[in-house]
């Protein structure tokens, strides 16, 4: 008998003790997501108001709603085409429904036209069953394009505020900031396979002086954002703290010598500017000449690399599908732009498993530390590559670093929010596999300063923020010496408080 009371009182004990163990607020955190999970409404307002770091790859104006361009166009007066909804240039028409150029101001008192506006600029009301969407998605630049000219400032603002509603505390927008100069310079030079001579009559030809123009274009925009956003009052708009770099963004899709004059602008800027971190290569990989010209433009890469080894460069590649192009076009677009581009990023990257030895090239990828760029929403509307046809689930398998990218949210009609509910609900991609992807993130952004972790794989922090804690309202004599003037690890450390913050509602 006394030796079962001691076993009764023994199990009370524990059962008493049980509940005294405290959960941490991610504990708590992880919990709720996953109660979450199987409601969508709950799971939208969990995700929307999670910390998700950095969008590392934005187009700005693909980053811009079409309602938006539909405004800027009215005012700087602009005429539509009723039939292809392509803007342009005035004398308009009247307004009555049976002219075929009116001001696109007159969309405003036409419903049938400014839907028909605004399905044209994006993917809203696309069918995938009468039209593809790899042809629709990018025929609406050239269509919006014109409202976007002398509006650059106007779009920043809109795609900072928007990620800040977001919780997107980090943005690198892809963006051409010198407009079309150094494409005609670089027509107006000509061609010459002897890169070192061209890149030199290009810098004596006026590039060094286009650059010099094209940050102070940038100084320009950036204070009339601060104006827009209200930066300096006393009711700033939240996107006053998004972190804003560029990548200058070069069209690869465009002749050769015109290529090789953007990407030495790209270099240029990068290495006088601290705003541009980099530069990437744009338009549709499936396109002739970016195909064509493929090995020619890694030469480029390759050869400004050498001579700028400090400018980080990020590539699209791999933004392929099986029929879109031959089979042999889908074979090394990755593993070329790393190993002859220096790309320290890919962009989508669908096509990885089509590559030579895939499974070889994704242990290089975690080897050497490559991140991807994923953008579940367009590899979806423009490939109709998603579910499980999509490699997301291999690059998470062989240790590949991935971040989740919104591409062009204001064409695809989505968010970084809606990004990261897909992974989840496609993926069943867990709380701790999200905070994964935005400390990648972060780590793998391309501004100057050590990173925050002595382990980026482990999330181990740095002997000199160790023991601090996020919480804290400043941090330690040692930690607060090594975010000083340390732009990466000050972002990382910014987003540590955020989780902080976040999880302590649960």
């Amino acid at each position: 008998m006394r030796h079962r009371i001691l076993i009764l009182l023994t199990i009370v004990g524990l059962a008493y003790v049980a509940p005294a163990q405290k959960t941490s607020p991610e504990q708590r955190a992880a919990r709720y997501f996953e109660s979450a999970r199987k409601q969508p409404s709950l799971l939208l307002a969990f995700l929307r108001d999670m910390p998700k770091g950095g969008d590392l790859h934005s187009h700005l104006s693909g980053a811009i709603y079409a309602e938006s361009f539909i405004d800027y166009a009215a005012e700087d007066g602009l005429c539509v085409d009723r039939t292809t909804a392509q803007m342009m240039k005035g004398p308009c028409e009247s307004c009555e429904k049976y002219t075929s150029k009116p001001a696109v101001k007159c969309a405003y008192g036409d419903h049938i036209l400014y839907n028909s506006m605004v399905d044209a600029y994006s993917m809203r009301n696309w069918n995938r069953d009468e039209e593809s969407g790899h042809d629709h998605f990018f025929a609406t630049f050239d269509k919006f394009g014109p409202a976007s000219h002398g509006r650059t400032a106007d779009m920043i603002a809109e795609a900072t505020s928007r990620a800040a509603a977001d919780h997107v505390q980090y943005l690198e927008l892809m963006n051409t900031a010198d407009g079309p100069h150094a494409l005609t310079l670089g027509a107006k030079m000509g061609w010459d396979d002897d890169l070192a001579k061209l890149r030199s009559l290009l810098l004596e030809s006026g590039l060094q002086e286009m650059e010099t123009a094209t940050r102070q274009t940038v100084d320009f925009e950036e204070k009339h954002v601060r104006e827009l956003l209200r930066c300096d009052s006393g009711d700033p708009d939240p996107g006053c703290k998004v972190t804003v770099r560029y990548l200058y963004q070069v069209l690869r899709g465009l002749p050769k010598e015109q290529v090789f004059a953007q990407i030495l602008l790209g270099f240029e800027l990068a290495k006088a500017d601290p705003r541009f971190v980099g530069l990437n290569l744009v338009m549709p990989e499936d396109w002739y000449v970016p195909m064509h010209d493929f090995p020619l433009h890694m030469k480029m890469l390759g050869y400004m690399h050498e001579i700028y080894p400090g400018v980080h460069i990020s590539l699209h590649a791999g933004e392929l599908a099986l029929g879109l192009v031959p089979p042999e076009g889908l074979r090394l677009h990755i593993r070329d732009s790393i190993e002859k581009g220096h790309a320290e990023r890919i962009g989508h990257g669908v096509s990885v498993m089509q590559e030579n030895d895939p499974i070889e090239l994704l242990q290089e990828m975690a080897k050497a530390n490559v991140l991807v760029e994923v953008c579940l929403t367009s590899n979806d509307v423009i490939l109709g590559i998603r579910g499980a046809e999509h490699p997301l689930p291999m690059y998470l398998k062989y240790g590949v670093p991935v971040a989740l990218a919104t591409d062009d949210e204001g064409v695809s009609r989505s968010n970084m929010t809606q990004e990261w509910k897909r992974a989840v609900e496609t993926y069943g991609l867990t709380y701790a596999d999200l905070r994964r992807l935005a400390r990648n993130s972060l780590e793998h952004n391309f501004l100057p300063g050590e990173s925050l972790w002595a382990d980026a794989k482990a999330f181990k922090r740095v002997a000199a923020c160790a023991t601090d804690s996020p919480s804290a309202e400043k941090p330690s004599a040692t930690c607060g010496k090594f975010l000083e003037g340390n732009e990466k690890g000050r972002t990382q450390w910014d987003l540590e408080r955020a989780y902080t913050a976040f999880e302590k509602k649960f």
